[in-house]
């Protein structure tokens, strides 16, 4: 008996849920990196309002820096 071959179309239907669901994945992931971090900065400002200034101003002055007219 012959082996039975999946149709074309349908292995590029399989593969694209699956880079579906990575991209996805992917996302969710970020999404929740992003979060944490937005967190971690709040929490920082809160604790140390000073030290937190001082880097938000040396950021901004290494991006005037940085930024071409």
């Amino acid at each position: 008996m012959p082996e039975q071959q999946e149709p074309a179309d349908y292995r590029e239907s399989i593969r694209a849920a699956r880079r579906r669901a990575a991209e996805a994945e992917r996302l969710r992931r970020r999404a929740r990196f992003l979060r944490e971090l937005n967190e971690a900065r709040q929490l920082r400002e809160r604790v140390q309002p000073r030290r937190a200034r001082l880097a938000r101003r040396r950021q901004q002055a290494l991006r005037m820096r940085t930024f071409r007219w």
